[in-house]
């Protein structure tokens, strides 16, 4: 039976509603892992350190997407459960336009400055040309980037979340495919594996276009509109936590590579490459879980259907809890044979990696309430709180703590900093939730 945002959700119901957009960021966050084992095992450590020193700024412009996203799907879901469809669809479609135009920007200024930004990294001589090269590839695919992150939310407030996993799906397969060729049998090095990535982000942002472009069986269909900036500024005032957290968290990345080169040189900047993959995994199940609850959340605030907003929240509260435990416990038991996969070719960089990842583990206990407890916010529209949880979460929290704690703890200090962050971020989505309980009426 189809799940509709409108329905009463059980815990099974909730679980197969989410399941797609769960799989779909897990299955995002292999396939980018892929470019970082073919770059390592076949092209070397230096181009593995200098692909993990420039993606920060990458992220950077394709996390615009997000911000448009995860806002502009907000406001969508909230005029659907107003029962204004003619509106949801208007201002879908100024949403992808939008995404459109600002790919096209971003991606030129990305390939224009992406020489200047490697510098401003700290890139050695030795790196220096793979950063340029594959930041200006990837780069040059900015405008599919985008809508492969926009359309991960949007599908969800169409529902059609199998769609969205189908189509990630595909684009993975054409990554791996591709990285294994290019990289692999090719021996192209950083460019192959940028030419993969963005070939795969082409069909995982270009195959949903077309499914909107046509007549459809969803809640969304694409139609030419005109640009009107209310509504615009409104999704991305809204989605601005989702882009702080990704801009804050490449600044934290480059925070993190500036220490780890003062202290460990390029195999810091490798074994914190492989922390950043795993992690991808770990996260891409809280996000993913976020971003398929988010439509039925915002959906429901429009209806003003309280009550079902108190059962999303107490029901995701404890599936964030429990998820934490268990994801923590199996990356402390998956230390060594992820560590081995990417750089079991390097005795003293793979007893760095495990030790470093072990620590570092802790981070997901708390980071799941964290992300739901943002999330939550942008589907009720308010784009301050959820900001302020995430701009202390990523920023704020997670610089102060890169830099002081390994004043104190030394070296270890770096890899606990996640950790500490998240404590800090607890609290403050914690106080958050309580504050505004009277106001949503969700307690």
């Amino acid at each position: 039976m189809k799940i509709q945002l409108s329905d009463h959700f059980t815990y099974s119901k909730l679980f197969r509603f989410t399941l797609p957009s769960i799989a779909m960021m897990v299955f995002t966050s292999i396939y980018s892992m892929v470019d970082g084992y073919f770059v390592s095992n076949f092209a070397g450590k230096t181009a593995f350190a200098a692909m993990n020193l420039i993606m920060p700024f990458v992220m950077v412009l394709g996390g615009m997407g997000f911000m448009v996203g995860t806002g502009g799907t907000a406001l969508v879901s909230k005029v659907l459960g107003q029962r204004n469809k003619a509106t949801a669809n208007r201002y879908f479609s100024m949403m992808i336009e939008v995404t459109l135009l600002l790919g096209i920007l971003l991606g030129v200024l990305g390939v224009v400055f992406m020489e200047p930004m490697a510098r401003f990294l700290k890139a050695t001589d030795e790196m220096m040309a793979d950063c340029v090269l594959y930041g200006r590839i990837v780069t040059g695919f900015t405008v599919a980037f985008m809508l492969q992150n926009v359309f991960q939310s949007f599908l969800i407030a169409a529902e059609k979340p199998k769609l969205g996993l189908i189509a990630t799906i595909a684009a993975g397969v054409t990554n791996m495919v591709l990285d294994a060729l290019f990289v692999g049998v090719f021996r192209w090095g950083v460019a192959g594996a940028a030419i993969a990535t963005g070939l795969s982000q082409c069909v995982g942002g270009v195959f949903p276009l077309m499914y909107f472009l046509r007549p459809n069986s969803s809640l969304l269909r694409f139609k030419p509109a005109k640009l009107a900036w209310k509504p615009i500024l409104q999704a991305c005032a809204n989605g601005s936590s989702e882009l702080m957290s990704n801009v804050s968290s490449s600044l934290v990345s480059i925070l993190y590579n500036f220490q780890l080169l003062r202290y460990y040189g390029e195999n810091g900047i490798s074994a914190y490459g492989v922390l950043m993959y795993v992690q991808f995994i770990f996260i891409a199940i809280f996000v993913g879980y976020s971003i398929g609850c988010a439509p039925v959340v915002g959906f429901h605030y429009g209806a003003e259907n309280h009550r079902e907003l108190k059962n999303m929240l107490g029901k995701s509260v404890l599936l964030m809890g429990v998820g934490g435990i268990v994801l923590t416990a199996l990356a402390q038991g998956l230390a060594e044979p992820l560590a081995h996969i990417f750089v079991g070719y390097d005795a003293d960089l793979y007893t760095l990696t495990v030790h470093a990842f072990r620590l570092f583990s802790f981070t997901f206990l708390l980071a799941g309430f964290n992300i739901f407890s943002a999330s939550f916010f942008t589907a009720l529209n308010n784009g301050g709180v959820s900001a302020a949880i995430s701009f202390l979460r990523t920023l704020v929290f997670q610089c102060t703590c890169v830099l002081i704690l390994p004043e104190v703890m030394r070296v270890d200090g770096i890899w606990w900093s996640n950790f500490f962050a998240e404590i800090g971020s607890f609290l403050v989505s914690l106080l958050f939730l309580l504050g505004m309980r009277n106001k949503y009426r969700y307690s």
